[in-house]
């Protein structure tokens, strides 16, 4: 095989013009940058948005009913953590006009530090909306934890303030098993959550809780369970 040396520089007359100016190396590097990038950088960044986390303690709700002996509780109603999450879809397309499947993720890493979890209890749980529509602004999502949750993860007691009670939340929203979409509360760094230990089952969505009659068109419809 012959070979021109031009310099430091070695090339094989086998290699063509066309070869050697190929886009090819290009793409590759791309797809490799996109691979070691953000988690978010080779998904469709942008088309969903989370827009805020807003977290709050809310007592449980009165209703009232008749028909049926009513149950007296001793003391005043209980406190909830409320985790509410507003977030827009703008789709790619025109002809997307509704999402089903958009799965929020929820990571409340609470303030409750001690021996057995340094970091605080880390708290997840998932909720699956459908029918989401597109170019709406300011679409709610909602979890819960309920007053017993606290208790135990506070020794007893509810914190009295939604700051006292929590250190961050972290928030992905995934469309078709991927994460389109992440915030924090507080965090400006990124996706914090997976290097901490998951506890989960003490995430509720909205259908498992007394507040699941209210405010039914403030947010957005919730999967039922596939579960018989």
């Amino acid at each position: 095989m012959f070979r021109v040396e031009c310099a430091a520089l070695e090339i094989p007359l086998t290699m063509t013009r066309t070869s050697l100016f190929s886009p090819i190396p290009l793409l590759v590097a791309g797809a490799v940058f996109l691979m070691t990038g953000s988690p978010l950088t080779a998904q469709a960044e942008g088309e969903f948005q989370i827009t805020k986390i807003d977290p709050a303690l809310v007592t449980t709700p009165a209703v009232n009913y008749s028909g049926a002996t009513g149950k007296n509780v001793p003391g005043s109603p209980k406190r909830w953590m409320e985790l509410e999450v507003s977030f827009t879809w703008l789709p790619r397309t025109t002809a997307e006009k509704y999402a089903d499947d958009v799965v929020v993720n929820y990571y409340v890493l609470l303030s409750n530090r001690n021996a057995q979890a340094p970091q605080g209890t880390m708290l997840t749980g998932q909720v699956t909306l459908m029918s989401i529509p597109a170019k709406q602004p300011d679409l709610k999502a909602v979890m819960y934890v309920s007053p017993r949750a606290l208790e135990r993860f506070f020794d007893g007691k509810i914190p009295a303030s939604i700051s006292s009670a929590i250190t961050d939340i972290g928030v992905t929203i995934s469309k078709g098993g991927q994460v389109v979409a992440q915030k924090s509360l507080n965090s400006k760094s990124g996706a914090w959550w997976p290097q901490i230990q998951q506890t989960g089952g003490y995430l509720l969505a909205k259908p498992e809780t007394p507040f699941a009659p209210l405010n039914w068109d403030y947010y957005e419809t919730v999967r039922k369970s596939q579960n018989p």
